[in-house]
């Protein structure tokens, strides 16, 4: 199982640690280095800052959201950043929410969010194989576009750039069992949001036809501390905001996630108290056992044998959410 380095996105504003714990990371023979975005800093941005400053490692989108930019320009964005770093990215893609992509993006969620995602995933592979102009009669990205609005001027086009890997790894952040699925038939790999190494049956089926060589790269945050409830407190305030807040009451895949692990009844409950704004109340609703299963807290000897639970199973790539060199050079040592 390969170590991998999860930044997530900024905050406030950029966080001056992350370029040293990337430069630390890479020192200490982590395998992977990913950025994220949601509605505030971009992932490929940073990443590429990430990139000029670091040799080995190589860089993840973690994910980066398909509602930001036409397939194209996605395929645009991997290819020159793959160019610049020597074959180093990891193209990350998820397709977000309703609640993000209606009202960050100011478009229309997919009313078939699997044909959205196979479409967008066709066109990225088309650009980066670069065996001809790119053609789509899809729904959601039709190429040339057709629209009754257009001007029918349209033309088939490959890129000017030749891609340095026609077959750069593609990822998918997917959560839903038929989404997860399909993501083994046409992504290289898959970025689970949640991972628990006690309940790898609940993706057993998803992931049943999955080829040789996929990636099942899933993020956790470790931290090495004596106090494991206070360590849990950020994994919980987590939760509390993807199950609470990143989504509408009546659709949201984070605590429908949840609630397929085994803790319905507590994602309810979490997810009503945020929406009421009793957000404090929301993330002391968490669980501390389901924030314990999905990431690695506590003394060293604790991260011992919880790592080996993770490397027992078909996980490929631990991505770890640290705040600190020691903690990751801990995970690392015990690793190796």
């Amino acid at each position: 199982m390969r170590l991998g380095l999860q930044l997530g996105y900024w905050g406030r504003g950029p966080d001056p640690r992350h370029l040293e714990l990337a430069r630390e990371a890479e020192r200490l023979g982590y395998d992977s280095v990913w950025t994220a975005e949601a509605w505030g800093s971009d992932a490929f941005t940073a990443l590429t800052w990430i990139a000029a400053h670091t040799s080995r490692i190589k860089l993840g989108t973690g994910i980066a959201q398909m509602a930001a930019r036409t397939p194209t320009a996605t395929a645009m964005h991997a290819l020159t950043l793959d160019h610049l770093s020597g074959g180093r990215l990891l193209l990350g893609l998820g397709l977000s929410g309703p609640q993000v992509v209606e009202g960050w993006y100011g478009r229309p969620f997919p009313k078939s969010p699997l044909t959205a995602t196979r479409e967008y995933v066709d066109v990225i592979r088309q650009v980066l194989r670069r065996e001809g102009p790119v053609a789509s009669d899809g729904l959601f990205h039709p190429h040339p576009y057709r629209g009754a609005d257009g001007t029918g001027l349209g033309k088939p086009l490959k890129p000017i750039t030749h891609p340095l890997r026609a077959g750069l790894p593609l990822l998918l952040g997917a959560e839903g069992p038929k989404n997860i699925a399909q993501t083994t038939r046409i992504a290289d790999g898959w970025l689970p949001l949640y991972w628990s190494p006690r309940r790898t049956d609940v993706y057993r089926a998803s992931l049943a036809d999955a080829p040789e060589g996929f990636l099942i790269a899933p993020m956790a945050r470790a931290v090495v501390c004596d106090d494991v409830a206070e360590g849990l407190l950020p994994v919980k305030a987590m939760l509390g905001f993807y199950i609470g807040g990143m989504g509408h009451a009546a659709r949201n895949f984070h605590a429908d996630l949840m609630a397929r692990m085994g803790f319905e009844d507590e994602a309810r409950q979490v997810q009503r108290l945020f929406l009421e704004g009793r957000r404090e109340e929301a993330v002391r609703a968490v669980p501390d056992a389901f924030a314990d299963e999905i990431s690695l807290v506590g003394p060293r000897e604790r991260i011992a044998e919880r790592l080996d639970l993770w490397r027992a199973g078909p996980v490929t790539d631990l991505l770890v959410t640290a705040q600190d060199p020691h903690t990751l050079r801990v995970l690392a040592e015990l690793n190796s």
